[in-house]
């Protein structure tokens, strides 16, 4: 007789919140690995077009991270503390001091293809890593803290608003996921702030205390957690949206223990559904940080936040609704197949989890 294959969450074996950790670590180095050299790729193309010749201030993000990146005169700039596109906030434009996005090009790029292939050969292979180091050490706590926190709080509710007729209730995964959303940015903000000004300021360590009480003084404790608001506007429905698509998707084609296939198309089609609808609040964000970004090039006082309402407004007047859903293709090109990468990785990880403390379980009763 066949054996009964285990739901993930079935409550005897499924993985422990250290276990959601170890997994979601696992997918969180895939996805930078990953999606980090397809990013350089288009920057290198972006450069190469003088896309970027023009401007003070670009935002790239690979897979896990927005990054955002001020130039003046072909040289980096300080770095501005903004969000991410999975939740961690952004860090410094990563080796700026070298004009990684600006280096001699070979031959012209004739394609995504050829660009890789000239890069790693006129830059070495590692250049098309550039910048892995700050998303690994700023993302990884916030994915490890946001997926733990999601499974948590869905299993929670999932437990306690559950019936045999309906084990999970639809509104339990989006409420999960905004919670985690929110928790985990919380949580990470005053973290990622002390990063950004010691990379502004080439601080010590040692000089760390001295900034944070420095900072507290200025500011008070909400000082803490200043450009928590653009990550949140975005980064909550997104999360929401995301989490319900892909647990509604697993009950519609009765995935207990997803496979790595369904895993990556479902987290896909959920990914991009959630892109493509949360894109407005994405183009506000994107508005924010930039102009963020000229005026500490510009050496001007920055302002607090407009209101999302405004902004959307703002925008709709100038541009319409093209100008809301502005980008909506690059943002889904990377957006899906992180998505898609990082669910398969956590999935696949619980489903490594589950069968072991099954097996154990198995070897302790034996004994």
């Amino acid at each position: 007789m066949a054996r009964q294959v285990l739901s993930v969450d079935d409550p005897t074996f499924r993985a422990t919140p250290a276990q959601q950790m170890l997994a979601s670590c696992s997918g969180a180095v895939l996805t930078s690995l990953t999606m980090t050299p397809l990013d350089v790729v288009k920057i290198r193309l972006q450069a190469q077009q003088r896309a970027l010749t023009a401007q003070r201030c670009f935002l790239y993000c690979n897979g896990l991270m927005d990054h955002l990146c001020l130039c003046l005169n072909g040289q980096g700039g300080p770095p501005a503390a903004a969000s991410s596109c999975a939740g961690a906030p952004a860090a410094r434009c990563p080796a700026v001091e070298t004009s990684w996005y600006r280096r001699p090009a070979p031959p012209a790029f004739t394609g995504t293809l050829d660009a890789a292939v000239k890069i790693a050969r006129a830059d070495g292979v590692a250049s098309l890593w550039s910048g892995l180091s700050p998303t690994l050490v700023s993302a990884i706590p916030s994915t490890v803290v946001y997926f733990a926190t999601y499974d948590q709080t869905r299993l929670l509710l999932r437990d306690r608003w559950g019936t045999p007729a309906v084990p999970q209730p639809a509104w339990v995964p989006m409420v999960a996921g905004a919670a985690a959303r929110v928790w985990s940015s919380t949580l990470v903000a005053p973290l990622e702030l002390v990063r950004t000004r010691m990379q502004a300021t080439r601080m010590r360590y040692t000089e760390v205390g001295a900034a944070v009480r420095q900072l507290l003084r200025e500011q008070g404790p909400r000082g803490l957690w200043k450009g928590l608001t653009p990550t949140l506007i975005r980064d909550v429905p997104f999360s929401a949206l995301y989490w319900g698509s892909y647990e509604s998707l697993k009950l519609a084609f009765n995935q207990q223990t997803p496979s790595p296939l369904f895993s990556f198309v479902a987290g896909s089609s959920a990914g991009t559904l959630a892109a493509v609808l949360t894109l407005p609040f994405d183009v506000v964000k994107t508005h924010w940080q930039i102009e963020f970004g000229e005026r500490v090039l510009g050496g001007e006082p920055t302002r607090a936040d407009t209101g999302v309402a405004v902004a959307l407004r703002d925008i709709y007047r100038r541009a319409g609704v093209r100008g809301l859903f502005a980008g909506l293709v690059p943002r889904v090109v990377k957006v899906a197949p992180a998505c898609a990468i990082m669910i398969t990785s956590y999935e696949g990880g619980k489903a490594f989890f589950l069968r072991r403390n099954e097996r154990l379980a198995c070897e302790a009763e034996r004994r």
